[in-house]
């Protein structure tokens, strides 16, 4: 059950987990927030973790694989109102990430782990999507750091393309091609919302991240989540 914040203030409608955390509940799980204002309550998952850097900004999941339960290969709709689990795998929505990047400056970070244990992550300076006028243009900034290496960079600027909205450079719908939506170019280093299987797989079934384990190796995990670049 998602944990609800009492005080009848404006932090009863918190914009992100950062304004979840202000508002005095530090703990990780799934909270309610208010990105499109009071009437736009939903359920997000809240890593209050530390990590390696001086921020002390909290983090919003807007995308978790884990375990395979929730199918990811959905229409345009799905990827734009959201879907799954705020507690499991889950999709945030394309709109949600939308509002939430026009109205504050975010980063964004990748954490991710094989099947052999091994756990790494890549951080970039900035994170934000555009309008569905636009075609929920990606907008991702420098890479800053992280083992996991830079497999976004050819996302940068790409519109969002699902099997039933084509958006990508290719010839062909990458979405089908690659059994997700994404920010496809033609067609990816990056396949976070393949479809799931177990390590070694077909160069296009799978979550893939290809500077981390190549484009033939399914990750076990892959979180992505965004944190105001001002706390």
């Amino acid at each position: 059950m998602a944990l609800l914040l009492g005080a009848a203030t404006a932090s009863q409608f918190p914009f992100d987990c950062n304004d979840v955390y202000k508002a005095g509940l530090g703990q990780d799980g799934v909270y309610t927030v208010y990105p499109a204002g009071p009437t736009s309550a939903l359920q997000v998952y809240c890593d209050m973790g530390r990590d390696d850097t001086d921020s002390p900004a909290k983090w919003t999941v807007i995308q978790r694989r884990m375990d395979g339960t929730v199918n990811f290969y959905r229409k345009w709709d799905d990827y734009r109102s959201g879907f799954g689990f705020a507690g499991g795998e889950h999709w945030l929505g394309l709109e949600t990430m939308h509002l939430m990047t026009a109205g504050k400056a975010y980063e964004l970070r990748v954490d991710m782990e094989d099947f052999e244990g091994q756990r790494v992550f890549a951080h970039y300076a900035s994170f934000a999507v555009g309008p569905e006028s636009d075609g929920y243009r990606l907008r991702v900034g420098t890479f800053v750091k992280g083992t996991a290496g830079d497999s976004l960079k050819i996302h940068d600027n790409q519109k969002f393309t699902t099997f039933d909205r084509d958006q990508d450079t290719h010839g062909n719908n990458c979405a089908v091609i690659c059994f997700g939506g994404f920010w496809f170019e033609g067609c990816f280093a990056a396949n976070p919302n393949g479809v799931y299987t177990w390590g070694p797989s077909p160069r296009y079934a799978g979550i893939h991240w290809r500077t981390f384990k190549g484009l033939e190796y399914s990750l076990k995990t892959l979180v992505m989540k965004i944190r105001p670049t001002e706390a």
